[in-house]
């Protein structure tokens, strides 16, 4: 494989003629969630972004049988629309289904932000330390509503029980990079609705075999962008040969002109290929274009520097079902290809929040959803069918 340091990076359009075609495209949806789908994993807690703990390498870890997983966490009692704001983010087990609460990942006092958003979190076995990327959102001590985003990283020593786990001795977070506001937008907002809001959030790491350098993928908006709807899939490169210091780069993909956010990037090496997941929502696509559904989407490339291709052509992969368009969403694809994701607005029948409000109290699940497995196949990815 190519050293990946040696090519010129030049950002690949996520192009409105590529979102046009999905309109005639046949993908296997995501199954319609049912009463029988919902599972409480944490009973009097809404959940909903997660991801495992990965390897350097980006393998999932398992350790004795079950593998950690960092879920975004609010009361069950706070109305769902305002689970952003007090979001924090908790350490969790998972086992066939079965999960077990091992409390709050961070202490309280720690984070720089006053909330704690996505991101993604490596171990390393042969030292027993976690390194957590996350997004720390507002700043501590903040009384007012804000959407201030910066990508933060701690590390702490794992400690395992009989039946638990822990993280103690967490450092002092570091800010990992800042937005340039050239490249990419300085999110600081006071106001805004979520699905409208800029972004620079959702660190995720991976280390590019065909170098050995460890990067940061991350969602951002375009701040040369002259259309409002600009998301990226922003890059940062690590400056050495460890996990501290990043340097930021050209983003691998762009919607501009096309949708407002390409969320929770996550990129998987498959055959020699690059593999690039986000998820998005039907709602935040300008609305002047082509749409496409809530759903799992992702281009291909044969090396992380790009060209990238839209998976299927369109850069469709796994959508919600047409009966249940926003049932699922926030899609984490796993080194085996599984993809673990959390229980939206389930069971709308043909009803809408947007129009009927008062529905999202009664239909928001916030648990984790069941999950599905996808296959690759050169330029195309799809639903594996039980």
């Amino acid at each position: 494989m190519p050293d990946s340091t040696t090519v010129t990076r030049v950002t690949t359009a996520w192009s409105r003629q590529a979102v046009a075609a999905i309109g005639g495209q046949q993908v296997r949806s995501i199954p319609v969630i049912g009463p029988d789908d919902l599972h409480d994993a944490l009973p009097g807690y809404q959940l909903w972004d997660s991801w495992p703990f990965e390897t350097l390498q980006g393998a999932t870890v398992v350790l004795g049988g079950w593998t950690p997983w960092v879920v975004m966490c609010a009361p069950r009692d706070i109305h769902p629309d305002l689970r952003h704001d007090i979001a924090r983010l908790r350490l969790m087990l998972e086992r066939g289904g079965t999960w077990r609460d091992c409390g709050y990942l961070l202490p309280e006092d720690l984070n720089p932000g006053s909330r704690e958003w996505a991101g993604s979190t490596v171990y390393d076995a042969a030292s027993g330390r976690v390194t957590l990327f996350y997004t720390a959102t507002g700043r501590r001590g903040d009384s007012g509503r804000s959407f201030e985003q910066r990508l933060f990283q701690t590390s702490g020593k794992l400690e395992v029980s009989a039946d638990s786990i822990r993280v103690t001795g967490w450092s002092e977070p570091a800010e990992s990079l800042a937005a340039d506001g050239k490249t990419y937008v300085i999110v600081n907002q006071t106001v805004g609705e979520p699905g409208f809001i800029k972004g620079f959030r959702d660190p995720f790491h991976f280390r590019d075999p065909a170098d050995g350098a460890h990067y940061l993928l991350f969602t951002a908006s375009d701040a040369a962008a002259e259309s409002a709807f600009n998301g990226v899939v922003g890059l940062a490169r690590a400056t050495g040969n460890d996990l501290n210091g990043w340097s930021l780069l050209p983003p691998l993909v762009s919607a501009n002109g096309v949708n407002n956010e390409l969320e929770r990037p996550v990129l998987r090496v498959r055959d020699g290929r690059y593999y690039l997941f986000w998820s998005t929502q039907r709602r935040t696509f300008d609305p002047s274009g082509p749409t496409g559904p809530n759903g799992l989407y992702g281009m291909v490339a044969d090396r992380l520097a790009g060209p990238w291709r839209p998976l299927n052509g369109t850069g469709l992969v796994a959508p919600n079902p047409a009966e249940e368009p926003v049932q699922t969403y926030s899609w984490w694809v796993m080194d085996n290809l599984e993809v673990a994701g959390f229980v939206d607005n389930w069971g709308l029948k043909g009803r809408s929040v947007a129009e009927q409000p008062e529905l999202v109290l009664s239909t928001f699940g916030g648990v984790p959803a069941p999950r599905f497995r996808i296959a690759l196949d050169g330029e195309t990815a799809q639903i594996v069918s039980e």
